[in-house]
């Protein structure tokens, strides 16, 4: 056994203040994910600041989801597309005759007003308002799923154009009306006679899209829903609401009206959250894995469910769990998926051991056993079939 017998001048001290080093090695996490934050934060927004957000359905927006696409062919075939982004201006419209009016939403307008535009009428969607907009439509319950229907009516448009890319909504057909690309009980296009022109209604506008125009009939169901009339009013969401709509007197917003104080408190307690929560962090310190107390075998937990299954005459319950781990195990040795149906699965173990059908599927998905003597030759015939697979 070796002692130090330097002087105890001569020994390294060691500081009981915390060094700067100590410090950075405690908060170097903390600081090293803020900047990361602030990073990704200032490069989203270096990124993003030139892009212009998509605009569905819009006759000016070059994205999948714009229809500058649909306008262009419009205007090459002589019809005048004027985008509007107000009620007012697409009653203006309407006073020179001739006119569609396309309604793809009605977020921002009032519907009835909207609704006493003359004129014939392309409505785009279950939109807010239905019923002063296309009275005697109703829209179904549920979605249905977006494909390539056939029109099944005999309205002209539809059927020149054949197949097209319909869903998302079915609707009723009242007195007089005729409906066209079926889904479910209800239909995905409508279109009558109302007092000035004609109402069509179709359930989406992905098929009016720059993305889909050119799949299916899409684009000559669009010509000929929009294209026959002499110019298209082309109503669109604006990208700035009215100051009118706005909340507070003189169209002030909720964050006009906001006291200039409360940014300020709402960052100061946002700080203040972080660096709780950076405090606590560290004085919980890393997590402790503790060990069990007891370890359980997994043959004495069999054994002690089996006894309560007798105690309590659950044959039924204990029948229910031999079979469900019988498929369990059974279902991916006969190459199914483990969503198999309950014909697949006895038609596949039927067609494997040469069993009887019937036989498996009383054994599998039959009812409760009547007695003890019944579960135990279940469970013994559950345990032949699943050594036969593995045998195979």
């Amino acid at each position: 056994m070796s002692l130090d017998m330097r002087p105890a001048d001569s020994r390294e001290s060691v500081p009981a203040s915390p060094t700067a080093r100590s410090i950075w090695r405690s908060v170097r996490v903390a600081v090293l994910l803020g900047v990361l934050i602030v990073a990704t934060a200032v490069a989203g927004v270096l990124l993003g600041s030139g892009e212009r957000a998509s605009r569905p359905l819009d006759p000016d927006d070059t994205s999948l989801a714009g229809a500058k696409a649909l306008a262009q062919l419009l205007r090459a075939r002589g019809v005048t597309v004027d985008r509007v982004d107000s009620v007012e201006d697409a009653r203006a419209a309407a006073g020179q005759g001739g006119r569609l009016l396309l309604i793809t939403d009605v977020t921002a307008f009032d519907e009835v007003r909207l609704a006493a535009i003359p004129g014939d009428r392309l409505i785009v969607g279950d939109v807010y308002g239905l019923d002063d907009l296309a009275p005697g439509v109703r829209p179904l319950s549920g979605t249905p799923r977006e494909r390539s229907r056939e029109p099944g009516c005999p309205l002209r448009a539809a059927t020149a154009a054949g197949s097209a890319f319909m869903g998302s909504a079915a609707f009723t057909a009242p007195a007089g009306a005729t409906g066209c690309y079926p889904a479910g009980e209800g239909w995905t296009l409508v279109s009558y006679p109302n007092a000035g022109g004609t109402t069509t209604v179709v359930g989406s506008g992905s098929f009016l899209t720059n993305q889909r125009l050119d799949e299916d009939g899409n684009a000559a169901l669009a010509l000929n829903l929009i294209g026959s009339a002499e110019a298209v009013t082309w109503l669109v969401e604006p990208e700035t609401p009215p100051t009118g709509d706005l909340a507070g007197p003189e169209g002030a917003s909720v964050y006009d009206l906001m006291p200039e104080s409360v940014p300020w408190a709402v960052g100061m307690a946002a700080v203040t959250v972080l660096v709780v929560a950076l405090w606590r962090g560290r004085r919980l310190g890393p997590v402790v894995t503790e060990r069990l107390p007891v370890v359980v075998r997994a043959a004495e937990t069999v054994e002690g469910r089996g006894r309560l299954y007798r105690a309590r005459r659950a044959r039924a319950r204990a029948a229910e769990s031999l079979r469900a781990a019988a498929v369990d195990r059974l279902v991916p040795r006969l190459g199914l998926g483990s969503g198999a149906a309950r014909h697949e699965v006895v038609a596949a173990l039927a067609v494997r051991t040469g069993l009887d059908a019937q036989q498996v599927d009383a054994a599998l998905y039959g009812p409760a056993p009547a007695d003890d003597a019944g579960l135990v030759a279940l469970a013994r015939y559950l345990d032949s079939v699943e050594r036969t697979i593995g045998e195979l």
